[in-house]
């Protein structure tokens, strides 16, 4: 396995995280296997129970939210990828992986801007950065992505953001050589998630639009944010 591949392979196995989303419009027929809702689900109450930030549920389906915060905390880790890094994921006094009682950032929870390293090897000056998913002033999750969107990325792993094109005789700079294609996500994992239940991807929406605003960095940087 050459050093690109294995790059491309660990960042593909730490990013078990990101956007994770919803859909009916683009669903596979495998996602629509079991798609039916449980308001008795255990994991909605245990998705409550382990949410890290104060919840949103004005407007919002409760099951819903309470099983997408159960996908995202327990079994997606999404934070692991779409906060700023390990070194600022859990609050001061707050890893686990310290032997410390666990608490999770608040101030950079699902924020993006984590830095998955020069990509697709070393040397490389192109840079993988988690995006931001928390909801901006629109109350829409990842800086204002509709419904739709969301099924369309997780779907197909659709860049709608265009940040590394494929390197071709006009496009030179932030751009990714082949075979890679820039019109694809490149390290979020949507071949895997691509295969979730519509109920299971709606849920996670929910959730993401129901966690508090993480501005980011300033515009015109793409993890910004436009909080209320």
């Amino acid at each position: 396995m050459t050093s690109g591949l294995r790059l491309r392979f660990m960042g593909a196995t730490l990013a078990v995280a990101g956007l994770a989303l919803a859909g009916i419009t683009f669903s596979s027929p495998r996602g629509r296997v079991q798609d039916q809702g449980d308001t008795s689900d255990s994991r909605i109450e245990q998705g409550f129970e382990i949410a890290p930030v104060h919840l949103n549920l004005e407007g919002k389906d409760r099951a819903l939210v309470g099983l997408g915060s159960y996908i995202v905390n327990a079994q997606g880790d999404c934070n692991g990828c779409h906060s700023a890094g390990p070194a600022t994921e859990f609050a001061r006094g707050g890893n686990p992986y310290f032997g410390q009682p666990e608490t999770i950032n608040q101030a950079t929870y699902l924020g993006g801007s984590r830095d998955f390293g020069p990509y697709p090897g070393p040397g490389s000056p192109v840079h993988i950065i988690s995006r931001n998913l928390t909801p901006d002033k629109t109350g829409l999750p990842e800086g204002g992505h509709t419904f739709e969107e969301f099924v369309q990325i997780i779907r197909t792993g659709v860049d709608m953001d265009h940040l590394h094109p494929t390197c071709s005789a006009t496009v030179t700079t932030n751009c990714l050589p082949p075979p890679f294609n820039g019109d694809v996500l490149q390290i979020m994992p949507w071949p895997i998630y691509k295969n979730m239940t519509d109920h299971d991807l709606r849920a996670i929406y929910e959730y993401l639009s129901a966690v508090p605003c993480v501005a980011g960095p300033p515009a015109p940087d793409p993890r910004h944010n436009d909080c209320p």
